[in-house]
């Protein structure tokens, strides 16, 4: 009788210390995606934000007429172009120019994706810039970018950052810095 009881508590010490051992493993994490989901929690989005409106910035359509790759900008536009303007678990989104009407924007219009700029189609490819948000070594910060900043789609927002272009015309903005218009 002594020996069943100290085998069942020795075997049920066995198995609370197995399933104490699995929840603990299961913190730590075991892919590069788990090891940046980890990671992103701890990223300070306030480092990345301007305070104070920076001023007069280019729009989007002016920005990619004028700008070459490697040069600063400062540039607006609102957070749209699609119907998911976002890089999941990225601090990358797309930005549209202020001149192009989001359904919102459009009386009697009752698009439920009024980010997506659906009557503007033709527009567009020319008024949109991709924005990368880069830490200090030029990575592209590993939070997702509605988190990071506390922006949605349509928010205003500032760039500045460096422009980045490639062969087919299109723009992206590495972005040190963004500054979120308040409505």
């Amino acid at each position: 009788m002594i020996m069943k009881r100290y085998v069942v508590i020795l075997a049920a010490s066995l198995l609370v210390s197995l399933l104490n051992g699995c929840s603990q493993q299961a913190t730590i994490p075991t892919t590069p995606e788990q090891a940046d989901a980890t990671s992103a929690s701890t990223v300070d989005g306030s480092k990345f934000l301007l305070t104070v409106d920076p001023g007069v910035a280019n729009t989007v359509i002016e920005a990619r007429e004028k700008s070459s790759d490697g040069d600063n900008v400062l540039i607006v536009g609102r957070i749209g172009g699609s119907q998911n303007p976002w890089i999941d678990g990225r601090a990358a989104f797309s930005i549209v120019d202020g001149s192009l009407k989001a359904c919102s924007d459009i009386e009697g219009d009752n698009c439920p994706t009024p980010w997506d700029y659906c009557c503007e189609t033709s527009k567009l490819p020319t008024a949109t810039a991709l924005v990368k948000v880069v830490d200090g070594s030029g990575d592209l910060v590993k939070t997702d970018a509605r988190e990071l900043l506390q922006i949605k789609e349509l928010s205003t927002v500032i760039v500045q950052g460096k422009a980045k272009r490639d062969d087919a015309g299109n723009m992206t903005v590495l972005a040190n810095m963004v500054y979120v218009k308040k409505k």
